[in-house]
């Protein structure tokens, strides 16, 4: 997809690169379903009141009447005409999207061609990286089949320093107890030694003071099959043009070198610190090296002139990473796409789970919907992702997943169940494509 005032939409078929395919979408008729789009959406208080009590998400028939709006919008009659007929016949073929800046938060899966019928049904659903990353000269690679028995570092809710447990970065998942089922998930990797940080409690994975930059760094370096982060991220302003600038929040305190500036006693690890390593970095600062040399060291003690290290280097990246964040995947809403789901696939990841939007925890689900103390949507997406990245197929498992949700949707039809959480992750896909 391109945007150039109105949308152009190109396809072609990997069977038959002969069948190709173009639409156009008028500027206005786009402008309309994407304004549709952004008012149902969560965000910052009041819109993730509204988007779990009065927004087109929060209804089984409003969020279906948006479906069909951006249905019939985004996906081409040519398309989904040959999508369909697959479909009749019990085909359902991988569809690979590259969104275009304007189009990188919808859910793609969720499109109603037909009242009856989603995207998601018809099609295995991935989002494409830019061409330009995927090959990339010297990208690593770390495929899924030579990797999967090695450990997976977990990063799960980590404390913000300087951030209280009720703040902005603070804690996403609560109190955890050993019956939570992602402390059972926990115990589960604990039990084959597969879980780094290693904890005899799995209570212990949870609300860390450790979990910063150097051990990170240290723990991929060891060897990791995959990476599966949940806490905070806080994605660039589209409007800035500096993708790179998302940030991760980790346990780092403000004495750390890094890109990004410091949060009262915290610094945020960046795109750009993933991407660039201590180049250019001046330490404990988050400025240049002014005579534009290769830097001066990193937090990880590899100090001394000539001593820089890539970001490749300092943080090899799994060949799967689910990164369970608001608006994580916020880097595709550039046309520089250069934010942390780039980066951690040019660091070597083939496979990234992302958010689209912001993300509801359960707390909110509870205090501002209504649902049951015992409902736990932010938990149970937590735990489905990380089965998809054991899978030998993620981006099936995956579909199978949001198929399942959609299941429970058509049926129960209360907010809990609602595309307003599953709806927003995203797999981005570079498996089969070098």
């Amino acid at each position: 997809m391109a945007d150039a005032g109105d949308l152009y939409i190109s396809w072609r078929w990997t069977h038959d690169l002969a069948a190709t395919g173009v639409g156009r979408v008028p500027r206005g008729q786009l402008d309309h379903a994407l304004a549709a789009l952004a008012t149902a959406l969560p965000g910052p208080s009041p819109a993730l009141d509204r988007a779990l009590t009065t927004g087109a998400l929060a209804s089984y028939s409003g969020e279906l009447a948006l479906a069909e709006l951006l249905s019939r919008t985004l996906l081409p009659y040519g398309l989904a005409k040959q999508l369909y007929e697959l479909y009749q016949r019990g085909v359902r073929p991988h569809l690979r999207i590259q969104p275009s800046p304007r189009t990188a938060q919808v859910p793609w899966e969720l499109l109603a061609p037909d009242p009856g019928v989603r995207l998601m049904e018809i099609a295995d659903l991935s989002l494409l990286a830019q061409a330009s990353v995927i090959h990339a000269p010297g990208r690593p690679s770390r495929p899924w089949a030579a990797t999967r028995r090695l450990p997976v570092i977990g990063v799960l809710d980590p404390r913000v320093p300087g951030f209280r447990a009720d703040s902005s970065l603070g804690s996403v998942l609560g109190r955890i107890g050993p019956g939570a089922p992602v402390a059972r998930m926990v115990a589960g990797y604990a039990a084959e030694d597969r879980w780094r940080p290693a904890v005899s409690d799995p209570a212990d994975a949870f609300r860390r003071t450790d979990l910063d930059r150097d051990w990170l760094g240290a723990a991929l370096r060891e060897g990791a099959g995959r990476l599966l982060y949940v806490g905070h991220v806080t994605a660039a302003a589209p409007a800035s043009g500096l993708s790179e600038n998302a940030q991760l929040h980790l346990s780092c305190s403000d004495g750390t070198s890094g890109f990004a500036p410091p949060l009262r006693s915290h610094r945020p690890l960046s795109a750009k610190d993933l991407l660039l390593g201590t180049y250019g970095l001046v330490p404990g600062t988050d400025g240049l090296d002014g005579n534009g040399g290769g830097g001066h060291g990193s937090s990880d003690g590899s100090g001394g002139s000539g001593g820089a290290r890539s970001g490749a280097e300092l943080w090899p990246i799994p060949g799967r990473v689910a990164l369970i964040a608001c608006e994580s995947g916020g880097d595709l809403r550039f046309v520089e796409a250069l934010g942390l789901a780039t980066a951690m696939i040019h660091g070597g990841a083939e496979t990234v789970t992302t958010g689209r939007w912001t993300l509801p925890t359960d707390l909110a689900f509870h205090r501002l919907a209504g649902t049951a103390p015992t409902s736990r949507p932010l938990q149970d997406a937590i735990l489905a992702i990380d089965a998809t990245h054991e899978a030998d197929d993620a981006v099936a498992a995956h579909g199978r997943w949001q198929r399942e949700r959609l299941a429970a949707w058509r049926e129960l039809r209360t907010v809990e169940h609602s595309p307003v959480l599953w709806g927003a992750f995203a797999l981005i896909s570079t498996v089969g494509l070098r």
